[in-house]
């Protein structure tokens, strides 16, 4: 196909096809002529796992051509693929020590190795998790941390729901960008479900049902 009909297809504009070329996001079309290219459907899926990456991920131009290099390179394992992709998904957050950071820290690593995850302590996930723990103590629910481990465990159900799911996608860029889309929009699907069953558990605990605008 030309690179008209690829913008037609994929919906991203010309102008936004050459850019990404430009860019080393995409690979060149094949050229058929000194002023014409072709193109198929590899760069179809390239040009859907790039929008996946910047409109639902929010990654940057450079986040996305790590995610991509990892992508093209044969010898990465689609555990590191997949790595690559999510990990600038996580919110970064930053505590100076002294403020109780160091003890969350070791809270969190606790946890991962008490349930043999292969993760890193020193992860942007665990990082969060820790500033998250300080926030709760900040505030006076210290004791939260108390459900950490059922948290944990809730997670572990979900996380393997989505490996299942994306695990079924045999092109690369596909299966990326099940795991990015399935992060951002999982995690608000996540959320809403939350939201609904702590109505039903409110209802269960304390005799009434909440309403959509907290009336009976």
């Amino acid at each position: 196909m030309r690179i008209g009909e690829l913008s037609r297809t994929t919906g991203v504009s010309v102008p936004t096809i050459k850019f990404y070329v430009r860019e080393g996001l995409l690979p060149a079309g094949e050229l058929t002529s000194p002023n014409q290219a072709s193109y198929g459907e590899a760069h179809v899926r390239r040009l859907r796992l790039i929008r996946a990456l910047i409109d639902v991920g929010g990654l940057s131009v450079a986040g996305v051509r790590d995610v991509v290099t990892a992508v093209d390179d044969p010898e990465q394992p689609v555990h590191d693929v997949l790595g690559a992709a999510t990990k600038p998904l996580v919110p970064r957050h930053e505590r100076e020590a002294g403020d109780g950071i160091e003890e969350a820290r070791k809270t969190v690593a606790g946890l991962i190795e008490a349930r043999g995850w292969h993760a890193h302590s020193s992860s942007p996930a665990a990082e969060a998790l820790a500033v998250t723990l300080v926030a709760l103590d900040e505030l006076g629910h210290g004791r939260f941390a108390e459900v950490l481990d059922a948290y944990a465990e809730a997670a572990e159900k979900v996380a393997r729901a989505d490996l299942d799911y994306v695990a079924h996608h045999v092109a690369r860029e596909e299966l990326v960008e099940s795991a990015v889309v399935g992060t951002v929009l999982g995690d608000a699907m996540l959320s809403a479900l939350r939201r609904l069953a702590h109505t039903d558990a409110s209802e269960s605990t304390f005799g009434q049902a909440v309403g959509s605008g907290g009336e009976e």
